[in-house]
């Protein structure tokens, strides 16, 4: 209770400065809004649907793509740590990929799928998947040999060791991999949605696109806090807790 009183006491502290900012003329109101007037595009937003739309656009696409390269990452991750030869290739693109920014790969998803719905997915797998493979193969690797060891003295062996002691135990890696994979996607999935116009559904980052074309500063910021909120959302509904869990689950909580 204490923690969420003082996150939301320091918001709201950020509040007043950008209100004081602005009532200051520090900024140009045109570049830089009040509050009010990127609450009421919200709120206007909200009220004729713009918002909703977009946010279900996007995060249909997001929740999609990430699953596909959670699914796709974590097999190849496993696979990875088990046999040298895919560590010494797939392990070291996947390193390599990594560090790739995400929007590197817009033009070939554009070349390569054109202005569909086949290259927002393509951008969002790409950001997820070769962040999942190293969380994977690392989660792996850290993996106290003597929990393999033990298990086969109690009979397990082959791929009853691997999914009842080896994967759970990796875990804790695998689920940080995932966070980073999530912030991964939604950077592709932005950069994306930025540079390619669809009439299949506009997004969020459709809405960031236009309101710079336009001017629009009110509707650029509302659009970044609509974004933020789902990140801290995403943190604290489907990672934190799962973090919690697995640190009680192998005694590493404080």
């Amino acid at each position: 209770m204490k923690r969420t009183a003082r996150a939301l006491a320091f918001f709201a502290a950020l509040l007043v400065l950008w209100e004081l900012f602005v009532r200051a003329r520090v900024w140009s109101p045109v570049l830089v809004p009040s509050p009010l007037s990127v609450a009421a595009y919200l709120g206007e937003s909200l009220a004729d649907g713009t918002l909703l739309s977009a946010l279900l656009v996007t995060l249909r696409r997001l929740v999609l793509g990430y699953a596909v390269g959670i699914a796709l990452g974590i097999p190849l991750g496993l696979l990875t740590a088990r046999f040298r030869t895919l560590e010494d290739t797939l392990g070291l693109l996947a390193l390599g990929l990594q560090a790739l920014p995400s929007v590197c790969w817009v033009p070939l998803a554009l070349l390569w799928f054109g202005q569909s719905e086949g290259a927002m997915f393509f951008v969002v797998v790409m950001g997820t998947l070769w962040s999942v493979i190293i969380a994977a193969d690392n989660g792996v690797r850290n993996v106290p040999p003597i929990y393999a060891r033990a298990a086969r003295t109690m009979g397990s062996h082959g791929l009853h060791t691997w999914l009842r002691v080896i994967l759970p135990a990796a875990l804790p890696h695998v689920v940080g991999g995932m966070k980073q994979g999530w912030a991964f996607a939604w950077r592709s999935l932005m950069a994306a949605e930025i540079y390619v116009t669809i009439l299949s559904g506009f997004g969020l980052g459709h809405l960031l696109h236009y309101g710079r074309e336009l001017n629009a500063m009110e509707q650029v910021i509302g659009v970044m806090i609509v974004l933020l909120t789902i990140g801290l959302a995403a943190d604290r509904v489907l990672f934190s807790p799962w973090e919690r869990l697995l640190h009680r689950r192998w005694g590493t909580n404080r």
